[in-house]
């Protein structure tokens, strides 16, 4: 009797101290596996970004692995990445295409896929797209162009031929300087012998970045048009080498990206996206109140 009434005890015990952690475990809710795969080799042009992303990401419920990519815009490579991060149990994928159609292809040799949202171009088969409207933000930078155009042949740089967003900022603007007779040119990247170019449109945030680093250093004449609102594009608006950008907010892309990912994998009613919200920012405006918060987000934040 005292041995079975001791074994009560000792269980009575053991019990006390276990079902406290089954507690604490089972009120933990279970986190959210994303994957973010961007299509550069490096993820700084998203730091703001990723920071919306991150926000989101803990006031939802999601943890977030970024992957970049180890040649910029390889499609293949990205492919690879997206079937892969299935296969290891993403519950939904944040997508910055390199190029829409090659990942939706590599898609279809999936019977059971994971809800997937695209930043800057979209993509079929995915839940939604954050991005602008493409060919709206073409139009406006072309028509910026115009506003200062002296003359001279216009370089449109073909950076990302297949990010079908990008290309559709650039055929939209190509379209606009047309029709007024300005001659265009399209090319990959600046020429090594750029010191006879006047006027260059970039239609992504990396491109433009690097024209902008080409012309400081190589002090270079040409006037330049571009897209993105980071820190290294804001400071290069501030030393005179970009005229202008198209210009939105990414925290708030990489923040709606996240939402939309989390309620699909959750199965909750998804909100319809519109495009996101753009302004054309000139360097004589940048410090401008509504553009400090696009190219300064974090020192409007703090009150400057």
């Amino acid at each position: 009797m005292e041995l079975a009434v001791l074994g009560v005890l000792g269980a009575l015990v053991v019990f006390s101290l276990v079902m406290p952690q089954l507690l604490r475990e089972r009120s933990v809710p279970q986190l959210l596996s994303l994957s973010v795969l961007l299509r550069d080799t490096d993820s700084s042009g998203w730091n703001v970004a990723r920071q919306g992303m991150e926000q989101a990401a803990d006031e939802l419920g999601a943890e977030l692995r970024f992957l970049t990519l180890s040649e910029q815009n390889s499609s293949a490579e990205q492919a690879e990445q997206l079937l892969r991060e299935m296969d290891n149990g993403a519950e939904a994928l944040l997508v910055v295409p390199a190029d829409p159609d090659v990942l939706h292809t590599s898609l279809l040799q999936r019977t059971k896929t994971c809800p997937i949202v695209t930043l800057e171009s979209e993509m079929e088969g995915t839940v939604g797209t954050v991005a602008p409207d493409s060919a709206l933000l073409g139009r406006q930078l072309a028509q910026t162009l115009l506003d200062d155009w002296q003359g001279g042949e216009v370089l449109l740089l073909d950076s990302a031929p297949g990010c079908t967003g990008v290309t559709a900022r650039l055929a939209a603007a190509q379209k606009v300087l047309e029709a007024q007779g300005v001659p265009v040119q399209r090319a990959e990247g600046l020429p090594e012998e750029a010191g006879g170019v006047g006027w260059v449109i970039a239609f992504d945030p990396v491109a433009t970045q690097a024209a902008a680093e080409r012309r400081e250093s190589e002090q270079l004449p040409f006037v330049l048009y571009g897209v993105g609102s980071s820190t290294a594009i804001a400071a290069q608006m501030e030393k005179g080498n970009i005229a202008a950008v198209a210009a939105w907010s990414d925290y708030a892309a990489g923040y709606l990206a996240v939402r939309q990912a989390v309620e699909a994998a959750q199965r909750e009613e998804l909100q319809s996206l519109d495009p996101l919200a753009f302004s054309i920012v000139q360097g004589e405006d940048i410090y401008a109140p509504e553009n400090q918060k696009l190219l300064f987000p974090i020192m409007s934040s703090s009150g400057r």
